[in-house]
């Protein structure tokens, strides 16, 4: 029972990010500006990344609900907490203020504490760090289009 409701806890929480992400960048993808830069030829095409933030979501949540349930530390609430800022702020960082070097500090950094979550607790959650690894793999591939951006524009 006690993981359903931090299941539930985490979906709110992680969708509430990625809503407010999208308040944040408001018309974004659909910008001159966004529509005017050069992007990498591995940019996917838009409908991926509805598909992909859902999936990695979900996922997400079900890791951050087993990793509460079995491990509520300090350290794993700031670094969820740092997540979030990470994850909301850098919708607004690159696609409202445009600033596309600072967008990429702010995704790496994403990335790097996604993959401290993969290895600090990969022995508490054992099979359950796959969960994660989607996250991991898109951030590495949204850090190769911010830096692409910034590169050839």
């Amino acid at each position: 029972m006690r993981l359903i409701k931090y299941l539930i806890f985490f979906l709110v929480i992680n969708f509430g990010a990625l809503a407010l992400g999208i308040w944040f960048m408001e018309n974004g993808p659909r910008s001159d500006w966004y529509l005017s830069l050069n992007k990498a030829p591995w940019t996917p095409p838009g409908w991926v990344f509805g598909f992909a933030w859902t999936s990695i979501m979900i996922c997400f949540s079900i890791y951050m609900a087993y990793l509460f349930l079995t491990l509520q530390n300090t350290k794993v609430k700031i670094l969820f907490t740092i997540q979030f800022l990470l994850n909301v702020g850098w919708n607004f960082i690159f696609f409202n203020q445009h600033l596309i070097g600072f967008g990429l500090l702010v995704i790496m950094s994403l990335t790097i504490i996604i993959a401290i979550f993969l290895y600090d607790f990969r022995k508490h959650m054992a099979l359950k760090s796959l969960l994660i690894l989607p996250y991991f793999l898109w951030l590495c591939i949204a850090c190769s289009l911010n830096l692409y951006v910034l590169l050839y524009n």
